[in-house]
């Protein structure tokens, strides 16, 4: 299952020795009271970790140096309290290396009107000093975050904890490691990129595989080991044996159960955490891995078929996000199959052939061993299922040969109108923002490839601090997309980032 470390984010009050001890006390005990609060809530998934005062440019670099150190801390909370005087912080930015987020907020909600004086405005002035620490960010181009508001007001503590997530996943990010048995599908343009300049910009490890590597860990699974999973499986879904003989049923299944046991040991003993396969290229494997990837995602692996090595990292990337969510509905990658053109119905049929994550599903999942036309291997077992409803986002990560662009998309998931009982996959139905057409031509226009990391758990702006936090282009497909405004923001892109 998914792990990932305890991580903390240390919170750290910006001021300055100029108002005296007792000033500096107040400060740092309504610190104390802010930080107890954020632990408190249910809206701040990730602990936060009281830090002295910031009072000189000394203490400050030294803070932001035992951060770069500290495996466990995830990213700097900055609250100028007080005026802080900016120059302060141009060492220790320099050599910060995690995440910040400037968090505008204020220790009293409301102005004391009946007894406000000079001495409480020079204390409380973090209108004046949440200024002078974004002028400095600004001057030096330092990506961060910005949170305004009252510190116990929940909306402000839900931005503060989806900066969390994505701080974790810009952590992360430099743990992924995706193994390719075999290489990309020929002839095909999107799913390939640069390898070594994706290592740079996002940290990940990307490594070929011949495919026969992996087969002596699925042939050395045991019976009794695949009989064990199967049981399982029989336990957990329904089967849906299209007239096969349950004996000769059962043999398929058996087949994915050792592929499920042994790719997870490859990856383990490896140490990746996402992986791509190509089903022109199966070795001595029996059967494509269909349900056995399906399962291996929903413990949070990470996967993309046809040597699609950027969607898998993305997958990975979202489970680790979105790890420990409450009420999580799922992340899981995509393909775009076949619109549906009927006015008022108008949408896009998403599946892939085999490999789709269970994590996402609605209601009732199955098991059914139906052809494959591609592979040239035995009827691979799957799970059959469709996806649960709501908003998503779709993601799509392409090389554009001088720079990485993230390509974001709001949809709404949606029932299909009937059942597709021929239809042997799992799928998603949705519609994307602002509409099919625009949304459509827009994601075209952009480059988007046809596999998407998606999720129900995510939202746009937050896969937007991501990409900045990388250091890449991203844009946005919503309920606010123009053609001709989306078009000319290309254009400004080419400009901005050649």
């Amino acid at each position: 299952m998914l792990k990932i470390k305890q991580y903390k984010f240390w919170f750290c009050p910006c001021t300055q020795d100029l108002y005296g001890d007792e000033v500096l006390e107040h400060v740092a005990q309504h610190a104390a009271e802010v930080v107890a609060e954020l632990n408190a809530s249910k809206l701040v998934p990730f602990e936060v970790v009281l830090k002295p005062n910031l009072l000189t440019s000394d203490v400050i670099r030294a803070t932001f140096n035992a951060a770069n150190v500290d495996d466990e801390c995830a990213g700097i909370i900055t609250w100028a309290h007080t005026f802080s005087p900016a120059k302060s912080y141009i060492l220790g930015l320099q050599d910060l290396r995690k995440p910040l987020c400037q968090f505008a907020t204020q220790y009293n909600e409301e102005i004391p009107y009946d007894t406000i004086d000079m001495d409480f405005m020079n204390e409380n002035q973090a209108a004046h000093g949440e200024r002078e620490l974004g002028h400095i960010f600004a001057r030096m181009r330092w990506n961060h975050k910005v949170v305004f508001g009252f510190w116990k007001d929940p909306e402000a503590q839900a931005e503060l904890g989806a900066w969390q997530r994505v701080t974790v996943g810009v952590n992360e990010s430099r743990n992924i490691r995706v193994a390719r048995f075999a290489d990309t599908m020929r002839n095909v343009a999107v799913t390939d990129g640069d390898k070594i300049e994706a290592e740079v910009k996002f940290g990940w490890t990307v490594d070929a595989w011949p495919v026969n590597d992996l087969v002596p860990y699925v042939e050395g699974v045991t019976d009794a080991e695949a009989k064990a999973l199967t049981d399982e499986y029989y336990d957990s879904y329904d089967l849906v044996l299209d007239g096969r003989d349950p004996e000769e049923f059962r043999r398929h299944v058996e087949v994915q159960a050792a592929q499920e046991i042994g790719i997870e040991r490859f990856l383990v003993e490896h140490g990746y955490n996402a992986f791509s396969d190509h089903f022109g290229d199966l070795g001595g494997l029996k059967q494509l891995p269909s349900l056995a990837i399906q399962r291996l995602m929903q413990k949070g692996y990470g996967f993309g078929p046809e040597g699609d090595w950027k969607t898998p990292a993305m997958v990975r990337l979202m489970k680790v996000m979105t790890a420990g969510m409450a009420g999580a509905k799922g992340s899981a990658l995509m393909e775009d199959y076949t619109y549906n053109l009927v006015k008022g119905k108008e949408g896009i049929l998403e599946s892939h052939m085999t490999e789709v994550d269970p994590s996402v599903a609605d209601g009732k999942v199955s098991i059914r061993a139906t052809p494959l036309s591609m592979g040239d291997r035995e009827d691979p077992a799957r799970l059959i299922f469709t996806a649960k409803t709501g908003p998503a986002i779709a993601t799509s990560l392409v090389d554009l040969g001088n720079r990485f662009r993230l390509i974001i998309q709001d949809v709404d998931c949606k029932k299909v109108e009937k059942p597709m009982p021929l239809l042997p996959t799992g799928t998603v139905f949705w519609t994307p923002r602002p509409d099919l057409k625009v949304g459509t031509t827009a994601w075209i226009y952009a480059g988007g490839a046809h596999h998407t990391a998606m999720s129900y758990d995510l939202s746009a702006d937050q896969m937007v601090d991501w990409a900045e936090a990388m250091g890449i282009e991203a844009v946005v497909i919503d309920e606010n997309t123009r053609l001709r405004d989306f078009q000319r923001d290309l254009k400004l892109g080419e400009v901005y980032y050649r």
